[in-house]
């Protein structure tokens, strides 16, 4: 079976100079929709979690709209990360270059990325934050959900065990935790794509260079450019 490195979106759109686009604009709106919601949990979520910082609900007019923001807010980056997920989630599984590429992380830390192994679309760095990503938000979700004072009463009839005092304590313990540990993800993701040069500007504009192409993903642009050579719909 043909191993797929690239999105259906994926094409060259010019060879002088090289440009491939990377990011169509439904994806990259929908990434932004997400860092967005996040940024708003982050800040709310900072706000109810430390009392010192509850100054931080005058951002969105007060305590009473933070908490009803917050919860809207989550709904809203599950959505739309449940979108992401289904667009990429073929391009995110492991594949054999990926344990490579780990395995000589110290080549990449230290300048010669010349030596890595060829990838395609995402790397195992970039694989790790998105199946990360995923797994702290459907905790992050339910336990969510477990906590929403506004939502027990549509459940609890049903799953009593779940509405009581004890399991909503976990429920908040598990909450928290999750967030931290997005957060820490959420910061390697914003450092690899800043120390990544071109990575942020493509998630703005869509596209990049050849040689970016070439020096960090070069399955993905040998497909795109086998697939356009042959004639291959885009």
């Amino acid at each position: 079976m043909k191993r797929v490195y690239s999105a259906a979106g994926d094409r060259i759109v010019s060879h002088d100079p090289l440009i491939v686009r990377r990011y169509g604009p439904f994806t990259r709106a929908n990434h932004w929709l997400t860092a967005v919601s996040m940024l708003v949990l982050v800040l709310t979520g900072f706000a109810f979690f430390y009392p010192s910082l509850f100054f931080l609900t005058g951002l969105f007019g007060g305590g009473q709209i933070a908490r009803w923001l917050h919860p809207i807010a989550g709904l809203v980056m599950a959505a739309s990360f449940l979108i992401l997920f289904v667009q990429l989630v073929r391009l995110n599984l492991p594949r054999r270059e990926d344990v490579e590429w780990s395995m000589q992380i110290g080549d990449l830390l230290s300048g010669n990325e010349n030596v890595m192994p060829p990838l395609g679309k995402y790397n195992a760095g970039q694989k790790l934050v998105f199946w990360g990503m995923a797994g702290l938000l459907a905790v992050m979700l339910v336990t969510g959900i477990m906590i929403w004072e506004e939502m027990v009463p549509l459940w609890q009839d049903r799953f009593p065990t779940l509405a009581g005092i004890p399991a909503r304590r976990i429920a908040v313990a598990l909450h928290a935790l999750s967030a931290v540990l997005m957060m820490l993800l959420l910061i390697l993701h914003v450092y690899a794509a800043i120390w990544t040069r071109g990575t942020f500007s493509a998630m703005l504009n869509g596209t990049v260079t050849g040689g970016w192409a070439y020096q960090h993903h070069r399955k993905w642009l040998r497909e795109l450019a086998g697939r356009q050579g042959e004639g291959k719909p885009e």
